[in-house]
């Protein structure tokens, strides 16, 4: 897909099923209460389950999370990390957490880079059912969820575990 076709798609509240440095996520624009309560629906996930977001740069989480966070995203970002970041805004984003934490992540992969190029937040979850294993190729996907979103960018199997979760600047391994 283009990079322009992408983006107003992405702007335009699209859901994703794409490719990134560990596995196969779903996602949208991060900003769209509606696409991200539908991937909530289609995930089987609880609406109060906080979601992730890939950030549009470095300079958008020093923006929005606390600051004690920048040595975080220098030395893990970007790569196959969530960082788990306190908002200085407890409301914002509250769609995708309620809580005064938010999952940020700038993976390592030519694909998220284009998302990133749009310039909003964009959520990022694992493309399997709630309670089930992470998905490594297209075909394990089950087709309800297939159906239910916009676009499927298939880049053939992805054999990298899930991204490691950076909670206090402590790993946690999933």
């Amino acid at each position: 897909m283009k990079e322009s076709k992408m983006t107003k798609e992405i702007l335009a509240g699209k859901i994703f099923i794409y490719p990134t440095d560990t596995i196969y996520g779903i996602g949208c624009n991060a900003l769209d209460e509606k696409a991200v309560i539908k991937i909530k629906e289609i995930k089987g996930r609880d609406k109060g389950n906080p979601l992730s977001v890939i950030a549009p740069s470095k300079g958008w989480i020093k923006e929005n999370c606390i600051e004690e966070a920048e040595e975080l995203i220098e030395k893990y970002l970007p790569g196959p990390y969530t960082l788990i970041l306190k908002k200085k805004n407890p409301k914002f984003l509250s769609w995708c957490s309620e809580t005064d934490l938010l999952g940020v992540r700038i993976p390592k992969n030519d694909f998220t880079n284009q998302i990133q190029k749009s310039g909003v937040p964009f959520i990022t979850t694992s493309v399997n059912t709630s309670g089930e294993s992470p998905v490594k190729e297209i075909s394990q996907i089950k087709e309800e969820i297939i159906r239910n979103v916009d676009h499927v960018i298939d880049h053939g199997r992805l054999d990298n575990p899930p991204s490691t979760l950076i909670v206090g600047g402590k790993e946690i391994k999933r």
